[in-house]
């Protein structure tokens, strides 16, 4: 028997931890209880059309781990069922996404043309049973017998064929006897429908064109409304999670599961995109930026595109905290870029070795230090990961240091050199600035300090204390590389897009630095590999431009932030 008390606080815990799970968990959790499924099956149906980009990471996140929680089953599926803009490229680069995030479809890879026989047999189906028609209106006609939201529409004039003859043209469609846009096949229902999309939707036309997968065996394709539940049908999907803006065409997608007679057929539930301030999602629009060369491609690492992401250096894990920070609802909202700068600066900081590097170098020379002498001092790889070790820098009579590491005329409150102050070489040396020498163009070319012997290792034996701290690299060791500084694609104070379809692009969206130093330790990193840049932010080598023992290094992302972590309720 279980008392009153312990009945209790097994009813809070159960009701904690439904508060704890997601709307879409909850229906599923309904689902199975009522034995209207007893299994989960979900799945991610991108179409080839493009690259995919950060809003597709949440569904491939959802999709896949709602499938892992429940021990279903994960499909991944190509919608490709329009061959205008569809490409192999696309299909591989989007393989390549998804394995990367982490959603594991095993044997489970399945392509919409695959069933294009199917789809063709369904629709036959609705045709013999009076529920689909062939029309010769053409699309500027269909628009406008559609009707408009406070209008019902009007009947095509060849809403009545018989099904012989509907049969017959429909069969002649298949076997291109009609040019392109002469015929459609639509699905009867009801042309005074509140919802526009019930008003006898197109199922079929015709486009005289070679699929990328199944090539000239087809000219007649079916529309995404008609294929889309059978797809999931086919597959035996339980839960077709999709966005917001597909809610409106539930209605169809339930009807056509229904009347091609599916007996358990597939639910659809509709959760709220994920969008970025400041960023170009669209795919027409990165199309349009790749063509005019305003990036260098799909990948570049100023888009939010997986691969563009990827490549920059962002890992699944930060992208995956970034998905479950925006969590999951039906009311859309804009999330801010620095949200996902947050997840990745998190996610590298314990990660990654912090390595010393001058970005825009001016020389440092130490004039009491001796000329010929070479030191070397052990630097902790990263002071929050013991297992990343140490490593050996050396150090000697002349050095590099950031150029904004030295002013001639400080302003209050700067605390790195400047004539007769003091600060501290990270790792090294306590330095003064005693002069400084400057090109015929008044820039400052070196700075000469001197040094306390006494001070090795930072530490000062007297007790004194300086209030800065800077990098700097060994002038003899030092390696010449190219670094790249991104920053947003898009002018933030104009938005993303014009009234005109133009975008507002950032002129300074890339900053080519072509004579950076590094220790040389980093002349080894491999593609992908990311390091902490002490006091310049977080950077990786880039898989595309780097080449063995020549690393191109771009910038994830900043070490500062105004970004702050939303309070959890409870």
């Amino acid at each position: 028997m279980i008392d009153l008390e312990s009945e209790r606080r097994i009813k809070t815990k159960m009701a904690e931890e439904v508060v704890s799970r997601n709307f879409i968990e909850q229906e599923i959790d309904k689902d199975l209880t009522e034995g209207k499924y007893d299994t989960v099956v979900t799945r991610f149906p991108p179409e080839p059309n493009g690259y995919l980009h950060i809003g597709h990471a949440k569904s491939i996140l959802l999709n896949s781990g709602i499938a892992k929680k429940y021990n279903g089953k994960f499909n991944m599926r190509f919608d490709d069922t329009n061959p205008t803009k569809e490409k192999d490229e696309f299909v591989e680069a989007i393989k390549r996404d998804v394995a990367w995030l982490g959603a594991d479809w095993e044997d489970r890879l399945f392509f919409a043309s695959n069933y294009f026989d199917k789809m063709y047999e369904a629709a036959l189906k609705l045709i013999r049973d009076g529920k689909a028609y062939v029309c010769d209106l053409n699309a500027e006609q269909i628009r406008e017998y559609r009707g408009t939201l406070t209008e019902p529409g009007k009947e095509s004039p060849y809403r009545n064929r018989s099904v012989e003859e509907n049969l017959d043209l429909f069969e002649r469609m298949k076997n291109g006897e009609f040019p392109d846009g002469s015929k459609v096949l639509r699905a009867k229902i009801d042309m005074a429908s509140p919802n526009i999309n019930m008003r006898d939707p197109i199922l079929y036309r015709i486009a005289h064109l070679t699929h990328q997968n199944t090539g000239d065996k087809w000219c007649i394709y079916p529309m995404y409304d008609f294929a889309h539940p059978l797809e999931d049908a086919f597959e035996g999907i339980t839960h077709s999670l999709c966005t917001l803006e597909f809610e409106d065409h539930r209605p169809l997608y339930n009807w056509v599961v229904e009347n091609v007679g599916f007996a358990h057929p597939p639910r659809q539930i509709e959760f709220a995109k994920l969008y970025l301030t400041n960023v170009v999602t669209g795919k027409r629009y990165i199309k349009k930026l790749v063509e005019e060369g305003i990036v260098d491609g799909w990948d570049d690492p100023r888009l939010v595109s997986v691969a563009a992401l990827r490549r920059r250096g962002y890992t699944p894990e930060s992208i995956r905290k970034f998905v479950e920070l925006g969590g999951i609802s039906k009311a859309n909202s804009s999330t801010d870029l620095a949200m996902l700068e947050y997840c990745i600066r998190d996610d590298l900081k314990t990660k990654v070795p912090r390595m010393m590097a001058v970005l825009d170098p001016i020389k440092l020379v130490i004039d009491n230090y001796p000329e010929d002498m070479t030191e070397e001092f052990e630097a902790v790889n990263n002071p929050e990961n013991e297992e990343l070790g140490t490593r050996t820098i050396t150090f000697s009579r002349e050095l590099y240091i950031e150029r904004d590491d030295f002013m001639e005329e400080p302003p209050k409150k700067y605390f790195r050199l400047f004539p007769g102050n003091e600060v501290r070489l990270m790792q090294a040396y306590f330095v003064k600035c005693v002069s400084y020498e400057k090109d015929e163009n008044g820039n400052v070319t070196v700075v000469h300090c001197t040094y306390d012997p006494a001070s090795r290792g930072g530490n000062s034996p007297d007790g004194r204390k300086v209030k800065g701290t800077i990098h700097w690299v060994d002038a003899r060791t030092a390696q010449k590389v190219e670094c790249r500084l991104y920053n947003s694609l898009i002018d933030e104070e104009k938005g993303v897009y014009n009234e005109d379809g133009t975008m507002n692009i950032n002129p300074d969206s890339l900053e080519i630095k072509e004579n950076c130093y590094v220790e040389p330790a980093l002349m080894e990193a491999k593609a992908y590999e990311s390091f902490q840049f002490v006091r310049n932010g977080f950077f990786t080598a880039d898989c595309n431009l780097s080449k063995p023992g020549q690393p191109v290094f771009g910038r994830v992302v900043s070490l500062k932030s105004s970004f702050k972590l939303p309070k959890q309720n409870g």
